[in-house]
């Protein structure tokens, strides 16, 4: 035998003892696990660990969550049910606890006509009802001592693209059903939905919301309601992995001023802008980039007419804030306090100009047109 081919024997002969030495270990390794005797400890994956998460903020939210129902005046005198979602909270300075819902699922019943069903099926009625159509919220609350469990409200302010929530509601009478996404995206306003509905800026999520599911809260993972079911986008009717959420800050600043003023206090200028202002718009204006809101028309005796605005003019910005497009211009204006002023920087003839302006009070110009009719 040649060294080349005692070398080769060799090798082949080591690798034959060492895989029969790691194949024994393998073998006990697997007799002891089927046996049960040992068995090396594992940490947990991040689908374990996120599933652990999903699982603590539905026990923490859960038992805050509520359906309510509400029968309202329908055609020939027969009554017709609406069903949605909501969820208990406690009001800093309040005594007590509310629900907190869509207003579209409450509107136009009295107290007696709506139920609450708690968690462990107590049914209670509200004892006073506050609404904002404008935002679409609703606000009710219990004659019920404050033991009930509440859900904590988050900042949605801090609220992230792409973080994972967890929506509650009723979908179609199932009570306590939870459902998980993420944030899809922020800031959306561009939402058809009831001609009452003015104020919109919704965040997004794919979290599966169907019909039932209106008025309950989305969550984040902390287990901090960060907003409030209210809208799909759907072709059927059904889920489609578009739905809208208010912003439980918008939700917080309602409830205070209804509790406080029993109204919402808005402001407003006195225009209307266009419902749509596209990049072929802007080109032909003159501007740069797709900004701003359009003015189609301007009311008189309004701020905005005071302020020499001119139909054709496009508001890039109030004070500070740069306008991203029509819906944002109105949520800007609605949550300034009347009375303040104000520097608009708008875009006329090709040229960037700024006018200053006093904010109106939404409410007292909508008496005075009411009373005009």
């Amino acid at each position: 035998m040649n060294m080349k081919s005692a070398f080769w024997a060799f090798f082949l002969g080591a690798c034959a003892f060492l895989g029969g030495i790691a194949g024994a270990k393998f073998q006990k390794a697997a007799s002891l696990y089927a046996d049960g005797e040992t068995k090396q400890p594992t940490l947990p994956s991040d689908s374990v660990r996120l599933g652990e998460r999903f699982e603590m903020v539905a026990r923490k939210i859960g038992p805050a969550v509520v359906s309510v129902e509400a029968a309202k005046p329908g055609k020939k005198g027969k009554s017709v049910d609406e069903s949605g979602s909501g969820v208990l909270i406690k009001v800093p300075g309040q005594n007590g606890v509310f629900v907190i819902t869509n207003n579209h699922v409450i509107a136009q019943s009295s107290a007696q006509q709506i139920t609450v069903t708690l968690h462990d099926n107590r049914i209670l009625h509200p004892i006073q009802i506050w609404s904002d159509p404008e935002s679409d919220i609703g606000l009710l609350k219990l004659d019920e001592n404050e033991s009930l469990v509440t859900a904590p409200l988050g900042d949605s302010d801090q609220v992230k693209v792409g973080q994972w929530v967890l929506a509650f509601g009723s979908p179609f009478g199932l009570h306590q059903t939870v459902t998980h996404g993420i944030i899809s995206a922020r800031e959306r306003g561009q939402v058809s939905l009831g001609s009452t509905i003015r104020i919109k800026d919704f965040l997004q999520t794919d979290a599966a919301i169907n019909p039932g599911s209106s008025g309950g809260p989305l969550a984040s993972i902390d287990g901090e309601v960060i907003g409030l079911n209210t809208a799909i986008a759907s072709h059927s009717g059904n889920n489609s992995g578009v739905a809208f959420s208010i912003p439980i800050n918008m939700v917080k600043k309602v409830v205070r001023n209804l509790l406080d003023k029993g109204v919402v206090l808005r402001g407003y200028l006195g225009l209307q802008v266009a419902p749509s202002f596209e990049s072929g718009d802007a080109q032909k204006l003159g501007l740069e980039r797709l900004q701003g809101a359009l003015v189609d028309s301007i009311y008189p005796e309004t701020p905005a007419s005071q302020a020499g605005l001119r139909k054709g003019d496009v508001v890039l910005q109030i004070d500070s804030v740069v306008i991203r497009n029509e819906n944002h211009f109105i949520n800007v204006i609605s949550s300034m306090e009347p009375g303040k002023k104000i520097k608009l920087r708008i875009w006329r003839e090709r040229v960037a100009r700024e006018v200053d302006a006093v904010v109106g009070d939404w409410n007292a110009a909508q008496v005075k047109l009411k009373a005009g009719q």
